[in-house]
């Protein structure tokens, strides 16, 4: 076998590292991990209630100024992925998936409760052997007390 042959990876394995990427994000946010956030984007278009943003810097700081972070350094919340679909076309070493998430999220003066619930809509590709976001749109259609948890929100208590 010539070391140019294309051996297609197990699907398993593929279905596995776009999983964890998918679970890294929502580990990123809860835990306050801009920066994390924006290198797990780096290379990936983000589209949430505003224009879309593009670049490790630009989503850092998007994610600052949208997301409000408590003395723990985090912003109290848990971002369940559930219902996670996953298609991958080996040869073109692309995949998109969907899947739902509920946002959870509890302080000391707002006992836990779901805040939002939506669709993430994926797009990742393989480069190097690895697999990366390419595009993340984030649909929110269910949304609860948000006022602890988005800027924006905040302001027009």
């Amino acid at each position: 076998m010539s070391a140019s042959t294309h051996t297609p990876a197990d699907p398993t394995s593929n279905h596995r590292a776009i999983e964890n990427l998918i679970a890294r994000y929502a580990e990123l946010v809860d835990d306050g991990d801009f920066a994390g956030l924006g290198v797990l984007l780096a290379d990936a278009t983000f589209t949430g209630s505003g224009e879309p943003v593009r670049g490790s810097d630009a989503i850092e700081k998007m994610f600052q100024d949208t997301v409000i972070v408590y003395a723990d350094g985090t912003p109290r919340t848990q971002h369940v992925t559930t219902n996670v679909a996953i298609e991958v076309d080996e040869q073109a070493s692309t995949a998109v998936s969907r899947s739902y998430v509920t946002v959870l999220q509890a302080l000391p003066n707002l006992p836990l409760q779901p805040i939002a619930g939506g669709r993430y809509h994926d797009r990742f590709e393989r480069r190097d052997g690895k697999w990366r976001f390419v595009e993340r749109r984030v649909r929110i259609n269910l949304v609860g007390d948000v006022s602890r948890h988005l800027r924006q929100a905040a302001a027009q208590r």
